[in-house]
């Protein structure tokens, strides 16, 4: 049997963050309140605040801890603050590991002839890339070193994956039909 204070459990705290803050790295400052025990063992409210350096690549779920910075009570050791990362859903990218990806809406006749993506990256970049495949369902176009940064190594990256919905038409007249099957023969 342990003697000592006893610990009191973990604060937990989510930290939301956007795609480009967890892309790019950022520095986030938090106020936290809590109660100190002066020499007397009177407690008295503080406001502190925490700065957490988010680094670049960094997932949901990550945790970083601040040991025993909640409130002191007599005999018991304070608990630790942990600020779990979470992160913000994007208008544009999605993450899938240390991969983003992207979904292009485009004509039946771009997914037959050849599309160019425009597209501008998490760090303000514009990205111009021809696809001059068929683009069929399914299809997937990726850019290699274009995704999330990997936090161990920073000079890596993942992929960008570039997904297409191709819209078909909902009707077709009789002579476009004839020409069609006149373009498709083979």
């Amino acid at each position: 049997m342990s003697s000592g204070p006893r610990k009191a459990p973990p604060i937990e705290r989510t930290l939301p963050c956007s795609l480009e803050e967890l892309y790019k790295g950022t520095t986030k400052k938090m106020k936290i309140s809590r109660e100190i025990a002066d020499a007397s063992g009177k407690t008295l409210p503080v406001e502190e605040i925490l700065t957490i350096d988010i680094k670049p690549g960094w997932k949901k779920g990550t945790k970083i801890t601040f040991p025993e910075k909640g409130n002191e009570e007599p005999n018991v050791v304070p608990a630790d603050l942990v600020f779990i990362i979470d992160e913000k859903p994007h208008s544009v990218f999605t993450r899938d590991g240390n991969d983003l990806v992207i979904h292009q809406r485009i004509s039946l006749a771009e997914a037959l002839t050849g599309y160019t993506v425009h597209l501008t990256t998490l760090d303000g970049r514009k990205l111009t890339i021809p696809i001059n495949n068929v683009i069929h369902p399914n299809y997937e176009e990726v850019v290699p070193r274009e995704g999330m940064p990997i936090p161990k190594e920073p000079s890596k990256r993942g992929n960008l994956r570039i997904k297409f919905n191709i819209k078909f038409p909902t009707r077709l007249t009789a002579e476009q039909k004839t020409g069609i099957k006149k373009l498709l023969a083979s």
